[in-house]
């Protein structure tokens, strides 16, 4: 029997991921096999898949994605709907999401092109997965100033910097925070040259790559700190607003822009200006947000929208019920 403390850990989670899918063992057998218990292999498995030991790449029929895809092309005249399986595991969910726009990336980016890049967990989980991808000669700019949440790396500048060395392309520094504390400050922030300069060069992008928050008094902007569970009640219950593009361009149910308290506290992109880069990509992963996710592609914003398929399935019901 061979003893968890007596094997480096990455042999163990090599054998066990091994023995799990491709000798197709069971997790009781595998916890007999090596003296853990099966809670424990459940715990190693899914470390091997974080540390890329196992790569999943889940292939489902093209009818389901194509059928879907034309769908969302037909009702919000977008070019591309990614599509991934649903997954109970938030992360795990996030992960596939994020697979299928990397590949989209890897397969679309061209030398010259410019990526500007926002900022958030989805946005990030799309520079944490693993493989190996093409040289490009491109660059990623950050669209959003920096942002810190202890415990996970969502700031747009890590983002850009992990996107350009996947491609061994360069990236370009927004040298300004991303929330402050009233528009006052904002206007002094962008009224300087070199950070005036990164945001123009960001608005010239050929692609962007944003999340898709939806609002509630725990949503993660109000995690963040950016703004109150005051305001975004009142943004909620008073204006209609259901979701923002990027973190803080915020709309109704129909996808018309709203503005509210929160509005010129974030230095970024624009919704205009976004709306102006020929390929907006919009990531939106939790199915919490199917609602949030219609808002947006009412907007006219979105060129191509990520997401599992169970939040596609909710919002194609909910536009052919006219919601």
């Amino acid at each position: 029997m061979v003893l968890f403390e007596d094997k480096q850990e990455s042999e163990l989670l090599t054998e066990i991921a091994v023995a799990y899918y491709e000798y197709e063992q069971t997790q009781e057998e595998i916890a007999q096999r090596f003296g853990l218990s099966r809670i424990k292999v459940g715990r190693l498995l899914k470390k091997a898949r974080a540390e890329g030991i196992v790569e999943i790449s889940v292939k489902y029929h093209p009818i389901f994605s194509s059928r879907i895809e034309q769908q969302f092309v037909n009702h919000f005249g977008i070019k591309r709907a990614l599509i991934a399986l649903d997954h109970q595991d938030e992360e795990e969910q996030r992960r596939q999401v994020a697979a299928l726009v990397s590949n989209y990336l890897s397969s679309t980016l061209k030398n010259g092109m410019t990526v500007a890049v926002g900022q958030g967990r989805n946005v990030a989980a799309i520079a944490s997965h693993i493989g190996v991808f093409p040289e490009k000669q491109c660059k990623f700019i950050c669209g959003i100033g920096g942002t810190q949440r202890v415990g996970e790396i969502i700031d747009a500048d890590h983002i850009s910097r992990s996107l350009a060395r996947k491609f061994s392309a360069s990236s370009e520094t927004l040298y300004a925070p991303a929330y402050v504390e009233n528009s006052e400050l904002k206007r002094a922030f962008i009224q300087n040259r070199v950070i005036k300069d990164t945001l123009e060069r960001a608005a010239k992008a050929d692609i962007a790559l944003v999340g898709i928050g939806d609002m509630n008094e725990n949503c993660y902007m109000v995690q963040l700190g950016w703004f109150t569970p005051q305001e975004v009640t009142y943004a909620t219950l008073n204006q209609g607003v259901i979701g923002d593009i990027a973190g803080y361009g915020f709309f109704d149910i129909n996808g018309n822009p709203i503005d509210t308290t929160m509005n010129d506290r974030v230095i970024g992109l624009s919704i205009d200006e976004l709306r102006n880069i020929p390929c907006v990509i919009a990531i939106a992963s939790e199915n919490s947000k199917a609602t949030a996710i219609l808002g947006a592609l009412r907007s006219g914003v979105i060129d191509i929208i990520a997401t599992s398929a169970s939040n596609a399935r909710t919002i194609l019901s909910l536009q052919q019920n006219k919601i």
